[in-house]
């Protein structure tokens, strides 16, 4: 496996700022992320596990540059994610995938499952009659790897999937452009215990041709299945970093100790 690194976060810090208040006090600002480092190498997996408001979502929002750092730095592909301006900017976020947590607030209602799947293809690469043929071979070929019914292909988004489907869609759009980086919030929240397998054999698939992913999730069980490392992440820092099995077998912080503890166990 190459060790070509594509991902450095060093020391990058957060913060939300402080809303106006009465008389005039301006609240403070509330730090989201506080000094988090990692690196991630090309082909490789890395699972961000943490309670809600621990700053999972905030750490892949800023990888993209969604949301300046206070302090620290991100690297992507080699560059510094805060000097990236227009089309660099542009470029390297293309480059990347990201499957949102919420399915039903980050897919386009009114578009059928197929379109809603070629989107991402035809922006990139314009909308002439050989890019929309190729994006709905692409869209049927993923489609199908992610096992959706092919009645629901021409169906429309918002009125005939259910969570679990919108989902798989929203991992099928993300993966249209061949990412290289692709980041997953909760990707397999929504899944039962056999469609969870599916996806995650999906995205197995393409890390083994390349892919770096990171995998948010609250779930041990499923970070230790889905990524080979990670960080644990409580209150914006990092307590504790490893392989995921020894983060499992082996908890060195407390919060970690209480996370595998509370993982359901067959008496």
């Amino acid at each position: 496996m190459t060790s070509e690194k594509i991902l450095e976060v060093k020391d990058l810090s957060v913060n939300f700022k402080g809303r106006g208040g009465y008389f005039g006090r301006r609240q403070e600002d509330v730090r989201a992320l506080s000094s988090v480092s990692f690196s991630l190498a090309k082909g490789h997996t890395l699972a961000v596990i943490g309670e809600s408001g621990s700053g999972k979502t905030t750490l892949m929002r800023s990888i993209l540059g969604l949301m300046p750092a206070a302090s620290g730095s991100v690297e992507l592909f080699g560059r510094p994610v805060g000097e990236m301006r227009g089309e660099e900017r542009l470029a390297a976020r293309r480059r990347c995938g990201y499957v949102l947590q919420d399915p039903y607030s980050s897919l386009p209602p009114t578009l059928t499952v197929r379109d809603a799947v070629m989107e991402p293809w035809k922006v990139a690469r314009g909308n002439g009659r050989e890019t929309r043929a190729e994006a709905g071979e692409r869209a049927d070929a993923i489609l199908s790897e992610m096992k959706l019914p092919e009645e629901l292909w021409n169906a429309r988004v918002r009125y005939s999937l259910s969570g679990g489907q919108r989902q798989r869609v929203a991992v099928a759009r993300a993966l249209i452009l061949e990412p290289e980086l692709l980041l997953c919030d909760e990707p397999t929240a929504m899944q039962d215990v056999s469609t969870r397998g599916e996806v995650l054999e999906v995205l197995r698939r393409r890390v083994e041709r390349g892919m770096s992913m990171i995998i948010v999730t609250h779930d041990l069980l499923l970070a230790r299945r889905g990524a080979s490392s990670g960080i644990v992440l409580r209150k914006g820092e990092v307590v504790d970093e490893g392989e995921t099995a020894d983060l499992l077998e082996h908890p060195a912080h407390e919060y970690t100790k209480a996370l595998v503890a509370a993982l359901p166990k067959l008496r």
